[in-house]
């Protein structure tokens, strides 16, 4: 699928608003599209301590509107995975006793290289060098194709990890952009900046970043930033404190890796990722209170809300939300 160009704006910072993502409508299949056309996610992740997370991911992907979905994760849990995602081809992974992927996964899912649209690796993996030697793997068999990859959670060490190959004291830069969802506290990870300074200025480290990385960068915040390769800009503001919970990146991540497979731009399902969690969650807490729904709940939202945004019959022009 082709999706369209990022909507031009006369400001260095572009808000998103319901109007902006009006402007930018993400890639609808036809009226007898199959599932095919919807995309094909794969979701690498899991591990035996943090199984839930994959399925929320999966689950999330779903929800935003991928057609067909592929579940990769330890085989000592992919069992349960598949139990709870019966829309799920599920493939279980050998382990490292750290709780990661043995390198032969790559071989494992080899076949599936040719027939993904969108991979989203991370979400309950564990041991970030195995997670990163698997992720330079996958990344040198997908070079040159057109599967949009997005890194969360542990994926994103792949950062701190480079090839064998690389050159010794260069900083590792990925060949082709993929997207990564850091938190502050993931940013003073990966980038050995204070967390505290991050926070105090998210737009300039998550530009350079974008930049040194080529990757689209996600930073996750009560204001969140998303940051190009190519020095745009977006900010989000909305959501609440009850989007402060266990498994609620994990659903971000998957919601976006789910956009992308319909064939959204990288910057684009990171924009439309962001808001849509985000509003998700004040829909949530208008019914239930600001704390205490659930980050498996926030999936449940989804699709209402694509409807919504993108009818601009119904919803008319209003911009400011």
């Amino acid at each position: 699928m082709n999706a369209p160009h990022a909507p031009q704006a006369d400001r260095a910072v572009h808000d998103v608003t319901t109007q902006l993502l009006r402007d930018w409508p993400l890639p609808m299949p036809g009226a007898e599209g199959d599932k095919e056309q919807r995309g094909h996610v794969l979701i690498l992740g899991g591990s035996r301590e943090m199984p839930g997370a994959v399925i929320l991911a999966a689950t999330a992907a779903l929800r935003a509107g991928a057609g067909k979905l592929t579940v990769a994760t330890g085989a000592s849990v992919a069992q349960l995975v598949a139990l709870a995602m019966p829309e799920a081809r599920v493939i279980g992974l050998a382990e490292t006793e750290a709780g990661g992927f043995l390198p032969d996964a790559v071989d494992v899912l080899d076949p599936l290289a040719d027939r993904i649209d969108a991979i989203l690796i991370g979400p309950g993996m564990q041991d970030e060098a195995a997670a990163a030697e698997l992720v330079h793997g996958l990344l040198a068999r997908l070079h040159g194709s057109n599967t949009a990859v997005v890194l969360d959670a542990c994926a994103m060490g792949t950062l701190l990890h480079a090839p064998a190959d690389w050159a010794p004291g260069e900083a590792y830069r990925f060949a082709q952009p993929v997207i990564v969802t850091p938190h502050c506290g993931e940013m003073a990870h990966l980038t050995g900046i204070e967390k505290c300074d991050i926070v105090s200025g998210p737009d300039a480290r998550a530009l350079a970043s974008a930049a040194a990385w080529n990757a689209v960068v996600a930073l996750k915040g009560a204001r969140t930033v998303i940051a190009s390769p190519k020095g745009e800009l977006w900010q989000h503001e909305g959501g609440n404190v009850g989007l402060a919970i266990s498994g609620s990146g994990d659903t971000l991540a998957g919601i976006i890796a789910g956009l992308a497979a319909r064939g959204a731009a990288l910057e684009q399902a990171a924009c439309w990722g962001v808001a849509l969690h985000a509003r998700a969650g004040e829909r949530l807490a208008e019914r239930m209170g600001v704390l205490g729904y659930l980050a498996r709940e926030i999936t449940n939202e989804i699709p209402a809300l694509l409807e919504s945004i993108g009818d601009r019959e119904k919803n008319g022009t209003d911009a400011k939300h």
